[in-house]
């Protein structure tokens, strides 16, 4: 459990997917993913799977595009995978709730997968495949900002497993 005694874990067993719809534009959001994907690779197998985008136009609403995104998703997803969507109306946790629960997973020895869709959201089948839902904020971030969190609370919740110095109470 998270604060008690620090224990290493095994990188053979964890595995990390994230799934996140439509390719990151921003030069200085790519340089801090690619650093945080540095410093994770001491904690876990991390794989980044990147959808297709879809634009809304007249033809193509708001929802198709949460469908077709959607339908992209659910093909990505495995039976044994523990899906953890990223929504605005999920769980909120500050770092330490976080690090406690990945870190079950961790012991589960589970694949966990998180979530990120795309500027209009997730579509419904996603959400009803979802174990949990969690959100990084009650504020409201652009689906690439979202991504350099995600991973910076992953990267923080491992060092907080281990009892590394990168949380301070």
């Amino acid at each position: 459990m998270v604060g008690e005694k620090a224990k290493s874990v095994n990188i053979d067993v964890m595995k990390i997917r994230i799934i996140q719809v439509g390719k990151t534009k921003d030069k200085y959001i790519e340089e801090g993913l690619a650093e945080l994907v540095k410093r994770l690779k001491a904690f876990a197998k991390l794989e980044i799977v990147t959808l297709k985008e879809v634009a809304a136009s007249k033809a193509f609403t708001r929802e198709h595009c949460k469908d077709f995104e959607g339908k992209q998703i659910l093909q990505n997803l495995q039976k044994d995978e523990v899906v953890i969507l990223l929504d605005e109306k999920g769980r909120e946790m500050n770092s330490v709730e976080f690090a406690g629960f990945l870190e079950k997973y961790v012991d589960e020895g589970r694949e966990v997968v998180f979530v990120i869709g795309g500027p209009f959201g997730l579509s419904e089948e996603v959400k009803k495949k979802a174990n949990a839902t969690i959100a990084l904020s009650k504020m409201t971030f652009t689906h690439q900002m979202v991504r350099l969190f995600l991973l910076e609370q992953i990267y923080r919740g491992f060092c907080i497993i281990n009892g590394k110095e990168y949380h301070h109470e």
